[in-house]
């Protein structure tokens, strides 16, 4: 039964359309994801294997600890390639060849910029104007500038419980960093939204016919009067639903990583993902592989659950139509609602579903609530809260099938 149910899904033209453009979104994504460029000893851009390699090479010269030696060796090698003839010379051909010299510590740098400027501030130079004693304060701060933040811009933001918590996460990072080349990682994080996202409303157009595909051929009559139509028929739609988001989410999923991390390698998966400067602020202290497996488990509960809910939606109206905007309107509105700035909008689209599609985002914001006494980040409580939901949504949509009456 669940193979026909799958058969159904799959010899549909539709269907066929739907997962080609998926694979097509999917290898155009690696595409983007995978375009690293280099400059090269001549000022000259180049691509491809060779820059990725050329690029992997200059940057594992400083792969190791960053403690306060290598950051004065940073800041001191930056100065030197910042008051070069070549930096600051008008010929662009000079310009670019100074700009390779620094692709090396260029990371590196982007740190140093975040951690000397106040907190929702970003200077490109401002580590240029850093002197070798100051690399000490370069971990104190991260701390101190969320203490001021903290203390002034977000102070009606946070209650009091929550700002310890903020401030006790920071504390307990583990420093100094262990800081590689992590350029497979960071393109794989950047652009694994847009996979998931697709994946999701790929699934909510395969997913939506499997209950209401017999009101629309008039068959339904056949279907519930058949000896086992309100048990295990039902009961094998639920299943092939289930196993259908499972194969095509993580054929997807699994498909964009290996091709990027195969490409960009996967060297720097043990660094905490403070040490790259996109989450430089983040107080989920984690390192890239652990990341990776929160973004790929909160897509695959995330599409579960809308999946689900588009199943149900099906079910209930007996209209593939309406079940196919459910994935759309779960995505594209929170976008939409926050233009609102407020702190009450924000908590509360923090745990919209649409936040699992995006979990490697979600941990840079500051979403906080308090569950039995304790403060929690976002994402572990959407990735219980949703999966919870994902479980009890299956008995209520075999329930909601199995009791439909004949039209």
């Amino acid at each position: 039964m669940i193979k026909y149910e799958l058969k159904k899904v799959f010899l549909r033209t539709g269907s066929r359309i739907a997962l080609l453009v998926l694979l097509l979104v999917t290898g155009i994504t690696c595409f983007f994801a995978a375009n690293i460029s280099y400059v090269n000893e001549n000022g000259e851009s180049t691509s491809g294997p060779a820059a990725i390699a050329a690029l992997k090479n200059a940057q594992k010269e400083w792969s190791g600890f960053l403690d306060e030696e290598t950051l004065r060796q940073v800041i001191a090698e930056n100065r030197r390639i910042r008051t070069s003839p070549e930096a600051i010379s008008d010929n662009v051909r000079e310009s670019n060849i100074a700009y390779s010299w620094g692709q090396g510590i260029g990371e590196i740098r982007s740190l140093l910029n975040c951690s000397f400027c106040a907190f929702r501030e970003y200077d490109y130079y401002r580590a240029d104007s850093l002197t070798e004693d100051e690399a000490s304060s370069f971990y104190a701060n991260r701390i101190s500038s969320l203490k001021d933040w903290l203390s002034d811009e977000a102070k009606d933001q946070f209650s009091e419980k929550e700002k310890e918590y903020l401030i006790g996460q920071y504390e307990s990072l583990e420093t100094p960093f262990f800081w590689d080349y992590m350029a497979g990682w960071r393109q794989l994080f950047e652009y694994a939204p847009t996979v998931v996202m697709i994946t999701m409303l790929v699934l909510g157009y395969l997913v939506a016919g499997i209950f209401s595909s017999e009101f629309s051929w008039k068959s339904d009559a056949i279907f519930f009067t058949s000896f086992y139509g309100r048990d295990r028929a039902v009961f094998a739609k639920v299943k092939a639903g289930f196993l259908l988001v499972t194969a095509v989410y993580f054929t997807a999923f699994l498909l964009y990583t290996g091709m990027v991390l195969t490409y960009l390698g996967a060297d720097g998966f043990n660094c905490a993902i403070q040490s790259s400067w996109g989450s430089w602020k983040s107080f989920y202290n984690i390192t890239n592989w652990q990341e990776f497996l929160l973004i790929a488990l909160g897509g695959y509960i995330g599409c579960l659950f809308i999946s689900s809910l588009s199943m149900l939606v099906s079910a209930k109206t007996k209209s593939a139509v309406i079940a196919v905007m459910v994935p759309v309107v779960l995505i594209f509105i929170p976008s939409f609602i926050g233009n609102i700035n407020s702190p009450l909008i924000n908590k509360i689209l923090g745990l919209l579903p649409d936040q699992l599609l995006q979990a490697g985002v979600a941990l840079d914001y500051f979403n906080l609530y308090t569950v039995g006494g304790h403060v929690i980040g976002a994402v572990p409580v959407i990735l219980v809260l949703y999966a919870v939901l994902t479980v009890v949504l299956m008995p209520v949509l075999y329930q909601e099938y199995r009791r439909k009456q004949i039209s």
